[in-house]
């Protein structure tokens, strides 16, 4: 049976920890940026953490 690739629009968008854990940018940044507040602009700004319910999802796709 053939390896499996890894998904690289996935692999892009996640980056390793020093721990071990991935982080992931947030959404809801791209665009109509004029009409969001300047606290919810700057929240978004920070990186976070892929959550538990999705650790493995994520965990498989990148192998």
């Amino acid at each position: 049976m053939p390896k499996m690739k890894t998904k690289r629009a996935l692999a892009k968008r996640v980056k390793l920890t020093g721990t071990g854990k991935m982080k992931r940018k947030c959404a809801y940044k791209g665009h109509l940026a004029p009409r969001k507040t300047t606290k919810q602009k700057r929240h978004l700004r920070n990186a976070r953490l892929v959550d538990k319910t999705d650790y493995s999802r994520v965990k498989d796709l990148l192998q």
